[in-house]
């Protein structure tokens, strides 16, 4: 009886390929194929491990026989590729790794490109259509191996800092009882409240809005000042959500029928913490939780990185450096007003300067500067807060906002007493700002006497440098826009297209100013009554550009969009 003879594996795709070429005779091929097969991994992955061949002979011929593009791993940055598009799972059973996102198309590093079945279930999975980019094998392994744990580092450090925040300040949460045991049982509900506040101060956002509805749940991020969808939780897990933000906040859980406003402390290292200002108000459908993150670090950018003109920089740094007088900043909530007032703080805070603050609430956290929360409900008003500041010996004084006459009375006085006052109100550009404090009945010859310098500004988001590109708007459409042949001549116009770097075509803001100094000419105008359109007239004869005419010099800087310039300003 004849004995059965084992069947032989056939050669194929790269393996077939390196034979053909001598890197493996056909005998030693098959015998490795079967190892492989045993040990469950590719035969690339087998020959590299097992340093039968050279990673970069093997991926130098299979770039040559299947047509791919061949590229070094070591010239990929891994924090940036998008791993939370494809299954961890996945990325280890195909020994694959996702490198960037473009449009509708993922690309895949692999160092078998005789593999579809990887790339077609990626494509199942993510919706994307894939392509392949070779890479050498051993570095592929490496860069996985690097992913994958920087990835679950990231998250298990988040989850031990959440399991232990804290309160910034425990006097100022709503007092509520804190049901014991609340969490138990909670690991989904809690892991996916962490990514969500990992991917928040990853992308940059400024504002987190957990959104309950009548038959959705949604979290919207606010990024470069625009509100996006992020997620649709299902409505089953909206109220232990809610719960668990709450906790975190140390917010009564039981209460659910007025507002309350707690704060969170995340400690990202020994070093970066991260506050978010918790704010629960009561709706129709639950309760909707919105979170601020006070990054300290935004006002640490340098005056330069602001968005000023060289000319207005100059007068801002100018007014802040005098010995007394007030500087006021103006603008919508969310203009930025905050960031310039500390910029200009950081500038002058030196050891020989006694610096106090008024807020509500206090947002950055500066050290060498004495910080005031205000606390109506206490008695602590901002004009409280400015009466104990005038006995505490202060050389410069900052008060959060002018609401009322009483706080604008005392700042006035201080700023004309010998004392450097800062502040902010809500006004919409510079020369309504002194038509505004007339109206709170402070006399005009006591703003002349006080003010050095009123700003109003807005945020304008940058065009992203990587995908910008140069629009060709009819040239009627620009002259009616206000720009001159000449400059179109010199300075293109660019438009927002988008990429995997940004989000729309734009990446973070930039700053626009009305810088207006108090001339000999504006101060004789306001004791003479002038309204705020005689102020505007005069201060763009002293030179002042308003804040539509700084948002055109940074379209022709090619640093923002006329189409952003519309969206931010009146006009």
């Amino acid at each position: 009886m004849a004995t059965a003879t084992k069947p032989t594996l056939p050669l194929s795709g790269l393996t077939k390929c390196l034979v053909q070429d001598g890197l493996l005779n056909e005998v030693d091929a098959r015998k490795h194929l079967e190892d492989a097969q045993r040990d469950k991994v590719s035969l690339i992955s087998y020959l590299v491990a097992k340093k039968l061949v050279n990673a970069g002979a093997v991926a130098s011929l299979a770039s040559l026989e299947f047509g791919l593009p061949l590229l070094d791993l070591n010239a990929i940055d891994l924090t940036a590729i998008p791993l939370d598009l494809v299954n961890e799972k996945l990325i280890e059973q195909h020994h694959v790794l996702p490198l960037y996102k473009r449009g509708n198309k993922l690309f895949v590093a692999t160092s078998d490109p005789a593999n579809p079945t990887a790339l077609d279930e990626i494509k199942f999975n993510t919706r994307l259509n894939t392509e392949a980019i070779l890479v050498e094998e051993d570095k592929l392994t490496k860069a996985i191996e690097k992913a994958l744990e920087a990835a679950d580092t990231s998250m298990d450090d988040l989850d031990d800092d959440l399991a232990n925040l804290e309160v910034a300040d425990e006097d100022e949460t709503a007092g509520g009882a804190i049901v014991p045991g609340a969490e138990a049982d909670e690991a989904p509900v809690v892991k996916f409240v962490n990514k969500v506040l990992l991917d928040a101060i990853k992308k940059g956002v400024s504002d987190l809005h957990f959104e309950p509805y009548e038959k959705i749940f949604r979290i919207r991020f606010r990024g470069d000042g625009m509100l996006y969808e992020y997620a649709r939780p299902p409505m089953s897990i909206a109220n232990r959500l809610v719960s668990r933000i709450k906790v975190m906040s140390k917010l009564d859980i039981a209460e659910r029928r007025v507002p309350q406003d707690g704060r969170i402390k995340l400690k990202l290292s020994k070093t970066k913490a991260i506050d978010f200002r918790v704010s629960s108000c009561p709706t129709l459908f639950g309760e909707k939780i919105v979170m601020r993150i006070l990054d300290p670090t935004s006002a640490e950018i340098g005056v330069e990185k602001l968005g000023f003109e060289p000319a207005q920089q100059e007068l801002f740094i100018n007014a802040i450096n005098r010995p007394y007088g007030m500087v006021l900043v103006t603008g919508p909530t969310g203009s930025g007003k905050t960031v310039s007032l500390y910029t200009g703080l950081n500038i002058i805070n030196t050891i020989d300067r006694n610096i106090s603050t008024a807020e509500d609430p206090v947002e950055i956290t500066v050290e060498g500067i004495n910080q005031v929360n205000v606390n109506p409900k206490a008695g602590l008003t901002f004009a409280a807060a400015l009466k104990s500041f005038l006995r505490q010996d202060p050389d410069v004084i900052m008060i959060g906002e002018i609401r009322d006459f009483e706080t604008g009375s005392i700042g006035i006085k201080a700023a004309q007493t010998g004392h450097m006052v800062l502040s902010t109100l809500h006004t919409n550009d510079a020369p309504q700002t002194i038509n505004r404090l007339m109206q709170m009945g402070i006399e005009p010859f006591n703003i002349v006497a006080a003010v050095n310098l009123v700003m109003a500004q807005r945020l304008a988001r940058r065009l992203c440098q990587n995908c910008k590109k140069v629009n060709e708007y009819p040239e009627g459409l620009l002259l009616d826009y206000g720009f001159t042949e000449e400059e179109l001549e010199e300075h293109p116009i660019y438009q927002a297209v988008g990429c995997d770097a940004c989000t729309g075509g734009y990446k973070g803001r930039v700053g626009m100013y009305q810088v207006m100094p108090m001339t000999e000419k504006i101060k004789a105008l306001i004791l003479a009554g002038g309204n705020a359109m005689e102020l505007a007239d005069l201060a763009k004869k002293e030179g002042v550009n308003d804040l539509r005419t700084s948002g055109m010099l940074k379209v022709m800087q090619g640093i923002t969009t006329i189409e952003e310039i519309d969206r931010v300003t009146e006009e």
